[in-house]
């Protein structure tokens, strides 16, 4: 059985989710972009017109052209973001785990930093009409709520956000418009002259692009929901969005315009409000910074499943709140980010300081996706001039970007860093763990046991140990089976039963692949099953193997009645038992200093995950755990000589 996502066509529906769940970062951007590249300075012709002509060249190349053009068509059958580009290309090139960590490592830590400066920046709208007004206690209340609620799904209120987000963009569309027909000269801003003026002329321009960069800081949601919604659902409704932020920018500039010469005293955004809609406008302004900040949750929760079915991340317990495609929760995730929320909010206090830490990480992770993207273009179309053309535009512009917003990192920009470097390191340690036990473990040829697995499952002076017994092997190769699973079965305690099951689960590259092998090795007594799993979905293997059994009881190929003759009269299923080996680090071995400090922490990150029988979602009342040592270049003893007593 297989099934593979079809690209959704356009509909109303789907323009509506793309609104709600894709453009909640990027849409919301208006709340701080045009505040953080005016900053402290003296508002000037120059400074205006050249900020909102570095966004409209910045929104057009970055996010329209690499993103919504280019980036959308690497599709991994139907599904986006950086881990599905990396399943794509991984198998031509090792080294690309490398800008795969780092992107997944930054999009993660985006998810911290992006949810306080959403809410505060709308929250503290609110100062202009009660300028006393304590804000952080406020912002870490929403963003309290926000988190508590994602262990209940969003399947209801979800169903709000596309509407939410259309009244949001019709605002942004509407406030702008009115804004520039009073100061219409301002349109002269999208020529890129000023641009050129603002980074090369104005005194320390080109800092600046670390301001303005942050427009388009939400183009990675574009590409990482491209299953949700489709790509020409997307790429319609981007024009209606980017229209939207444009008019909305202009607007800005030309009540900016209206204070030329003078220091900026209130936020941009609400400064083109008129007053009797401010506390409306505040209200919508702070729900669609909700809805930007669910969006990056979840995307997180997405992000974190696809890493662990790729062995990037400890397997942590996966949720599934509703039946509703998509939904995921994972409650250790959660109230991590929750934590790293709260902390960003108590360090930085203000959205104006929250800036600071805002765009360094996101910047690595755009500059991974060119990578990843370059290589794409590469293999799909044979065409070293188009992928050439390609990194050289993208690698110098997103450079840029970076060197600019190094220049935020003493003054906050460390924090999105840290918080990244962190993920990749327990990303480094996790792959390279999974690197080492592969390399240690020691397969044997599964024919030369068949003849003694069928002589114990008859002898019947062996106590029996349970009917089926099955075993999860991690052998790839169908004819070998791991050395310590023998000698679970033959030497630890024998294990007799009637029939032995070997499962093997094999993560694919396609997101969405459900098919299963069957492979009789012994007719009747041993059975080999190969579940080939995308690497989205949930690895549900003990009602996968449920079903398998069943359709081999009605094919007529295992019948998995009881043997005992008085229970065999009356028809009754015999008993299955799992075992599982857990591996632990034994203190026989000599490692090099490097493998022992991963394998160290390895093992202490695995206590707070779940276990082998937990991930896979076996009954854990039929399971037994075993420990086997994981010997790592046994020490070398001693030679013992021995002397008469």
């Amino acid at each position: 059985m297989s099934f593979q996502s079809k690209v959704p066509a356009v509909t109303t529906a789907g323009l509506l989710i793309s609104l709600g769940i894709i453009y909640g970062d990027i849409g919301t951007s208006p709340l701080y972009v045009m505040k953080a590249i005016i900053g402290n300075a003296p508002i000037t012709e120059t400074l205006v017109y050249g900020g909102i002509s570095c966004v409209f060249w910045t929104l057009t190349l970055q996010t329209t052209l690499k993103y919504v053009l280019l980036t959308l068509q690497a599709d991994n059958n139907g599904e986006g973001g950086i881990f599905s580009l990396y399943t794509l290309i991984r198998r031509r090139a090792g080294w690309l785990i490398i800008p795969a960590m780092i992107g997944g490592a930054a999009l993660l830590a985006d998810g911290i930093i992006t949810p306080p400066i959403s809410i505060s920046s709308a929250i503290e709208g609110l100062r202009i009409l009660y300028p006393d007004i304590p804000t952080v206690p406020i912002v870490i209340a929403i963003l309290t709520m926000i988190f508590l609620i994602q262990s209940f799904g969003t399947e209801i209120v979800g169903k709000a956000f596309g509407p939410i987000m259309l009244l949001w963009f019709t605002m942004l569309s509407a406030l702008g418009a009115l804004s520039v027909v009073q100061h219409p000269e301002i349109l002269k801003a999208l020529n890129p002259y000023y641009a050129y003026e603002l980074l090369v002329n104005y005194p320390n321009g080109f800092w600046l692009l670390g301001a303005v960069f942050l427009c388009t800081t939400g183009a990675e949601a574009l590409y990482s929901d491209l299953g949700h919604c489709g790509r020409p659902n997307i790429r319609l409704s981007w024009t209606f969005v980017k229209c939207s932020l444009l008019l909305n920018y202009l607007g800005q500039g030309a009540w900016l315009m209206t204070m030329s010469g003078q220091q900026l005293r209130e936020n941009p955004f609400y400064g083109i409000m008129p007053g009797w809609f401010l506390l409306t406008g505040i209200a919508i302004a702070t729900i669609a910074a909700i809805i930007a900040s669910q969006a990056l949750i979840s995307g997180s929760f997405t992000l974190i499943s696809e890493a662990i079915r790729l062995n990037l991340w400890p397997r942590v317990k996966l949720v599934y709140p509703t039946n509703l495609k998509g939904q995921l929760y994972i409650p250790g995730i959660n109230w991590l980010l929750w934590m790293g929320c709260v902390g960003v909010v108590l360090y930085f206090r203000e959205s104006a300081n929250m800036e600071a830490a805002y765009g360094l990480a996101i910047t690595m992770a755009m500059i991974s996706t060119t990578i990843l993207m370059t290589y794409y273009l590469h293999t799909r179309y044979s065409s070293g001039l188009l992928s050439t053309i390609f990194a050289t535009v993208y690698l110098s512009l997103e450079v840029a970007f970076l060197v600019a917003n190094l220049s935020k990192f003493p003054h906050g920009g460390w924090v999105s860093l840290l918080i990244a470097l962190l993920l990749l390191a327990t990303m480094y340690i996790w792959i390279s763990a999974f690197y080492i036990k592969r390399s240690l473990t020691e397969y044997v040829r599964l024919k030369h046991y068949l003849p003694a697995l069928q002589e114990l499952s008859a002898d019947e002076t062996v106590p029996k140990y349970t009917t089926h017994l099955v075993f999860m092997t991690s052998a790839p190769d169908p004819k070998k089976i791991e050395s310590k699973v023998i000698y679970s079965i033959f030497q630890k305690r024998p294990k007799r039963a009637d029939i032995y099951w070997f499962i093997h689960v094999d993560t694919t590259d396609a997101p969405h692949t459900a098919e299963y092998k069957v492979r009789h090795m012994a007719q009747g007594d041993v059975i080999r099953i190969d579940f080939k799993l995308g690497f989205r979905v949930e690895q549900r293997i003990n009602l996968f193997f449920r079903k398998v059994v069943e359709e081999l009881v009605e094919k007529g190929e295992v019948d998995i009645t009881s043997r005992y003759p008085s229970l065999n009269k009356q028809q009754l299923i015999g008993d299955f038992r799992f075992v599982v080996l857990e591996k632990y680090l034994s203190v026989e071995n000599d490692l090099p200093l490097g493998k022992r400090l991963i394998m160290q922490w390895y093992f202490n990150i695995k206590e707070f995950t779940s276990s082998e029988s937990k991930w896979f979602g076996l009954d854990t009342s039929s399971v037994k755990v075993e420990k086997v040592p994981l010997v790592i270049r046994p020490v070398e003893l001693p030679v013992l000589k021995r002397i008469p007593a």
